[in-house]
């Protein structure tokens, strides 16, 4: 009886055994296969499959030799920017076509640059979702951004209050109190001689900390220093970790990089809560503000829940502390990035900062922020466009299938994943001309819909429905620093700048790398009474500034440029 019960466990255990394999087989080598004869059939083309791996290999590989390249690109070539930040998607366009396949692990990933199937994709939420996102990035942000169904459909409600045009010209104040901070700092600078040679990147960085810190929780941004920096150092592993193949349950090892990444989104929830908790004993007392995005979206939610009567109609603690985690890294991260490289395109095209100066100097003179007077400046307006055009904030995007479904023809089988590559298209000719790599904000002068011949080939904050929630405030706040710095300054490149952009979850400058030497700031000797200098062909007279912080514990790499800022005389 015992050897009739043995053998068969035995064999049962052996079945488990091969039915597993059998799993893993058609999970690793022929589902993947299908899917490349089937796809290759519907005009996609691509690598050909490798087992496991796909092309993640090749994708870092390239990346990080994009991320090690210290050599300056040239700011008015759009292939070798393209090829510095896209380089694999930029090798699949050329070598496999626009309707390519990139196989990410065992998982195919097709690129779309239809602009009728990508205006099919982002109208369509419920059929085209968001890939199911890899846990290390779901420790950096997730929030509204990254929901679906009911549960979008619910925060994106809450949330929605924050964002009215009229809740946003109560931040006004904010905004110009955190820019008049920095700017007093910049004429301290070039006081003595009139000009100085300055690293914007970090006064930028600290702008939009300070004006998030101030408009979102109604503090200064040195009570939200921490959080910020975590917020920053946790992105930069993320990265790291979305450079590999992500093995289901690795995140549960106890290796170096998951140990910090878990200490770090503990810390930073529990300073989260902390703020939400002060709030809520404070607006029970009735001392609670509501004119900051916290008070606003919890006042939101305390009305939803209590007009139903009932809680889940409302967000729980969690929830509101990961969409303050998304306040703080989108509300940092896109304004920063936007600020830094109109300042970079404008140092290039002094013409354009001419033009810009004089309609802000004709508008507002030197009056403070008016919320009506904003809304006529139209050059600044264009800028903003095209440099969205040019550096957006995020490279691409991605969807995946929900079910079986046909796409303008192509039959796409659920789980596809589809990539927006949304630089790939803003610089792509044959949709936006033969000028389509060069800086020419005119092209939106009478509008972005005229600029684009009302196609989806636009969308650097995204496009329908879900286009993001918070880009009002973005270039409201953007718009406002601008027009300050324009007031007092003009700025062209410091002989040390290097033109080299880089994903570090946003487009960045230079991802420094490690013992790179602090490059020295000094001031430097000008007449007031000159003219800023003509342009001129900055690809021979950049060098290569860095800084790297020696002097805490963090992982994390700062990014720097240098940018000569000469003060405005009246």
């Amino acid at each position: 009886m015992d050897a009739v019960v043995t053998n068969t466990l035995a064999i049962s255990c052996a079945l488990a055994v091969v039915v597993c394999a059998l799993k893993f087989v058609n999970l690793l080598w022929v589902r993947p296969k299908k899917l490349e004869k089937f796809l290759n059939n519907q005009g996609f083309k691509g690598n050909k499959y490798r087992l496991l791996f796909g092309d993640t290999k090749e994708l870092s590989m390239m990346f990080q030799q994009s991320k090690a390249n210290s050599n300056h690109i040239n700011i008015d070539d759009g292939d070798e920017i393209i090829s510095q930040v896209m380089a694999f998607k930029h090798q699949s366009l050329q070598k496999h076509g626009r309707s390519n396949i990139t196989w990410m692990g065992w998982n195919p990933r097709v690129t779309i640059m239809d602009p009728e199937l990508i205006k099919d994709v982002l109208t369509k939420i419920y059929e085209f979702q968001k890939p199911r996102m890899n846990p290390f990035v779901r420790l950096v942000v997730t929030g509204v951004v990254t929901y679906e169904g009911d549960q979008w459909n619910k925060h994106r409600k809450l949330i929605n209050p924050a964002f009215h045009v009229e809740k946003l010209k109560n931040m006004v104040p904010a905004f110009h109190l955190s820019c008049s901070e920095m700017l007093g700092m910049w004429e301290k600078l070039v006081s003595t001689n009139g000009s100085c040679e300055l690293d914007v990147w970090p006064h930028l960085q600290a702008l939009t900390k300070d004006v998030i810190s101030r408009t979102a929780f109604g503090s200064s941004y040195e009570e939200g220093i921490r959080i910020f920096e975590l917020i920053k150092e946790q992105s930069v592993l993320a990265m790291e970790a979305l450079q590999s193949l992500y093995i289901p349950g690795s995140r549960f090892l106890p290796t170096k990089r998951n140990n910090m990444m878990k200490a770090i989104d503990k810390e930073v929830n529990m300073s989260i809560k902390c703020i939400i908790d002060k709030r809520l004993k404070e607006m029970k007392g009735g001392e609670g503000t509501c004119h900051d995005l916290l008070g606003l979206m919890l006042e939101s939610n305390i009305k939803e829940v209590e007009q139903h009567q009932n809680k889940t109609k409302g967000m729980t603690i969690n929830e509101v502390i990961e969409e303050c985690k998304l306040f703080y890294f989108a509300g940092q991260e896109t304004t920063s990035s936007l600020l830094v490289w109109t300042m970079i395109l404008l140092s290039r095209h002094q013409e354009w900062q001419s033009r810009a100066r004089e309609e802000v100097l004709n508008v507002l003179g030197d009056k403070d922020m008016d919320m009506d007077a904003l809304n006529h400046l139209k050059v600044m307006n264009m800028i903003f466009y095209e440099v969205l055009r040019l550096y957006p904030p995020v490279t691409g995007m991605a969807r995946m299938v929900d079910k079986d479904i046909t796409l303008g023809g192509l039959l796409l089988p659920a789980r596809l994943q589809i990539e927006l590559p949304i630089m790939l298209i803003h610089y792509d000719e044959q949709l936006w001309g033969h000028d389509a790599k060069k800086f020419k904000p005119e092209r939106f002068s009478e509008g972005i819909s005229k600029a684009t011949k009302n196609q989806v080939i636009y969308f650097p904050f995204g496009w329908g429905p879900r286009i993001c929630i918070g880009q009002n405030f973005a270039l409201l706040e953007a718009k406002i620093a601008l027009a300050m710095i324009l007031q007092r300054f003009t700025f062209e490149f410091s002989p040390s700048y290097v033109h080299t952009p880089t994903p570090i979850v946003t487009l960045q400058p230079k991802f420094v790398p490690p013992h790179t030497p602090r490059a020295s700031l000094h001031i430097l000797e000008s007449d007031d009474e000159e003219d800023p200098k003509e342009e001129q062909d900055v690809s021979q007279t950049l060098e290569v500034a860095y800084e790297i912080d020696f002097e805490n514990n963090h992982s994390y790499l700062t990014r720097h440029f240098m940018v000569l800022l000469y003060l405005v005389t009246p």
